[in-house]
């Protein structure tokens, strides 16, 4: 038997209301445009969804893990179509619209469509003001921002693809964020993106979604592909203002009589900005490592052994540093008879250096960790 030219693949958790209705209009749809297709229902349903899928003619599929991004996972592998649609089970995406999706993949001018929200219509109490004023449009604008896409609506859950680009993404994303994903490599790949305005309906039953949650979710997978803006440029500007306050306070000595506190600022800035920096980098390596960042620049040559020594160096020579210039504090209070002493200045460099030497000593190992834990999985 010949494979299908459209796969409609639906995700199905407890939808028996409604999965009856998305099912028919997609046969409805594909009858109506001449296509050939399947309908391949991800279902980890507890209710009667299975069932009414079933009898309708969709494939049941049961992933093995629950999570929006293992039902398409598990779904596509199944699929045979040259095109692939995705949509929701809840009826609050109208598939009689599906042959706009297709359109621009039909005439090869995009290699994946998505649909908008936004640009189309959303029926009253479909989508609450949270998402639609504030949680999408930021999300959508950061991700725009940051990977050099041009969309309105990139959480909205009708999108096309032909399946030669799907196999090229590669997706992996369990959960929500596999909606972001999918967009992300679609840039990263330098495939053609096309938006088509939609129709969004108020859903039948209580929502899934967790508003807070699956944002940070969204936002924090966002991170990993890109964390220079979250993590490296502001961490780098808290240690360039902390370390140089710092500097140049003990410079001018006296730090204990006017300028205590401003020379105690500098010094956790610089803290913090080290620290930014770091988990910055972890993100990177990881993303590096699992190939969802171009291996380049002075990060990439953080994998080297030779620059983990030489940061392992670094680490030792400032935590020595730190800890000899506390020591000859302690020293000065002991000849001193235990009583009172003017070297705050001293004994606070003395803790930014051992601090900064741990960080750093940590951070190499740690990255050193990464990158034998991705040799032993090879």
């Amino acid at each position: 038997m010949s494979p299908p030219a459209v796969s409609i693949i639906i995700p199905c958790m407890n939808e028996e209301k409604t999965i009856g209705n998305c099912i028919s209009k997609a046969w409805s749809t594909l009858k109506e445009e001449g296509l050939e297709g399947e309908i391949i229902v991800a279902d980890n349903s507890t209710d009667s969804s299975r069932e009414i899928a079933r009898s309708l003619g969709a494939t049941i599929v049961i992933p093995q893990k629950k999570g929006y991004g293992n039902a398409y996972l598990e779904g596509t592998r199944h699929a045979r179509g040259k095109y692939f649609v995705f949509t929701d089970a809840d009826d609050t995406y109208d598939l009689h619209e599906m042959p706009g999706l297709l359109k621009p993949l039909l005439d090869q001018s995009a290699d994946f469509v998505i649909g908008s929200r936004l640009k189309g219509d959303i029926k009253e109490s479909s989508m609450p003001w949270l998402h639609r004023y504030l949680g999408n449009p930021v999300l959508t604008g950061t991700l725009n921002r940051l990977f050099g896409t041009n969309i309105s609506d990139a959480h909205c859950g009708m999108r096309a693809i032909t399946s030669k680009a799907y196999e090229r993404l590669d997706l992996r994303s369990e959960g929500m964020e596999f909606a972001s994903e999918m967009i992300i490599e679609t840039a990263r790949k330098k495939l053609r993106i096309a938006e088509v305005p939609i129709t969004y309906y108020r859903r039948q039953t209580p929502s899934k979604l967790h508003s807070w949650g699956d944002g940070w979710r969204h936002l924090r997978f966002m991170m990993l592909y890109n964390p220079t803006p979250f993590f490296y440029i502001p961490g780098f500007l808290l240690l360039i203002l902390g370390a140089g306050m710092t500097l140049i306070l003990a410079m001018r000595g006296n730090v204990e009589t006017t300028r205590l506190h401003s020379f105690i600022l500098g010094s956790m800035l610089a803290i913090i900005g080290t620290q930014m920096v770091a988990t910055g980098s972890y993100m990177k390596i990881y993303g590096m490592i699992h190939k969802k960042i171009e291996k380049a620049g002075i990060t990439a040559k953080l994998l080297d052994y030779h620059s983990l020594e030489s940061g392992l160096l670094v680490g030792i020579v400032l935590f020595v540093g730190g800890m000899a210039l506390g020591s000859s504090v302690i020293i000065k209070w002991i000849s001193s008879g235990y009583g009172s002493l003017s070297e705050v200045g001293r004994a606070v460099i003395s803790m930014v250096l051992t601090a900064l030497g741990i960080q750093v000593i940590l951070f190499t190992l740690i990255i050193s960790i990464f990158i034998l834990d991705k040799k032993d999985n090879r």
